[in-house]
């Protein structure tokens, strides 16, 4: 096996022990047990990888990839606004493993798993069990797509789609590429920089071995998220000619200050990934303690436009069900 390549197996061990127990991640980062919820764990179950655990602050109660993961008493609140369906995905849901939100693109369920449980995820509460993409949910996916020539682009998602093997990914987008209309496939994912490993020579091969051109858009919310495994990945990546793009969350307490922001967009472009949307927060029941308001991430991103060239500027965005696309929220420039 070239060193320059992961084994094709080892994402998968990454995957199976994974940090699952609350108690056990707050001792290994030397921090008091009570800081998790037993009930918002219960609710949520707590997952993360222990590569990104090994980019934690032991010690440090703030950390702000810590406060991604950790289950808190915060998220048991309700809050008036916040709901189960803040997307209203179950609305644009035409057959199982399949969401039709925008004209000329489609999203598809690949796997309702994931890497990672982000406590402030917009799909915490979805129907997996009722999207699941067997044979004959996948046939008929594929009908609707060849049915609706508007389409130029199938967006494979979850859950996150990478914590499916590579020889089912590959099968997939071979599938997509038979139909005339699709001219690219996208991949979202918080894989690569979770657990770096699942860059395979696989998953490129997978990505690139048909006429559709391929993109990755990237879920990292904080430059810290960022080691030498994930550069290593990103570049296997971008050398096997697949487009790389970053969204990010903005979230309270976490990266909602210029200089995180900044050092992020400053970091992804070193690595080569173009910052592509910053969102405000989805309004999901359970996470209401990481919003900001549309006013501060306005002079966030404003004051942000001041100290970056526009390239590394995220455009600020806010998803709201019904219209037919993301809404941009103009940066506040005031007092810039």
């Amino acid at each position: 096996m070239n060193a320059y390549w992961p084994a094709p197996d080892a994402w998968q061990q990454a995957l199976r022990t994974a940090i699952t127990d609350p108690a056990e991640l707050l001792s290994t980062l030397e921090l008091p047990l009570s800081m998790a919820d037993a009930d918002a764990h219960s609710s949520f179950e707590l997952r993360v990888p222990r590569a990104l655990v090994a980019r934690m602050e032991p010690g440090n109660p703030l950390d702000p990839l810590l406060l991604q993961v950790l289950p808190s008493a915060r998220e048991m609140t309700a809050v008036p606004g916040f709901s189960t369906d803040p997307l209203a995905e179950n609305d644009a849901n035409p057959s199982p493993g399949l969401v039709h939100k925008y004209r000329d693109r489609v999203l598809l369920i690949t796997s309702g798993g994931c890497a990672i449980n982000c406590r402030y995820c917009f799909r915490r509460h979805f129907p997996y069990q009722q999207n699941q993409l067997g044979p004959a949910q996948w046939q008929k996916a594929l009908e609707y797509i060849d049915s609706h020539q508007e389409l130029s682009e199938a967006i494979l998602s979850g859950g996150d789609p990478l914590v499916t093997p590579d020889s089912r990914l590959a099968r997939m987008i071979a599938d997509l590429s038979d139909i005339a209309h699709l001219k690219r496939v996208r991949i979202h994912t918080r894989l690569p920089v979770v657990i770096p490993e699942r860059v395979t020579q696989e998953l490129t091969e997978a990505m690139t071995g048909t006429r559709l051109k391929p993109v990755m858009v990237l879920h990292c919310n904080h430059p810290q998220e960022i080691d030498d495994s994930v550069r290593s990945a990103i570049m296997r990546l971008r050398d096997a000619g697949i487009t790389v793009l970053n969204q990010a969350v903005l979230l309270r307490g976490i990266n909602d200050s210029v200089e995180a922001q900044k050092a992020l967009s400053e970091t992804l472009f070193e690595v080569g990934v173009l910052p592509y949307y910053l969102f405000v927060l989805d309004p999901v029941a359970g996470a209401a303690h990481f919003d900001i308001s549309d006013a501060q991430a306005q002079r966030l991103v404003g004051e942000l436009q001041a100290r970056l060239p526009g390239y590394l500027v995220p455009r600020l965005a806010r998803e709201i069900p019904g219209r037919p696309s993301k809404t941009l929220l103009s940066p506040d420039q005031t007092d810039v």
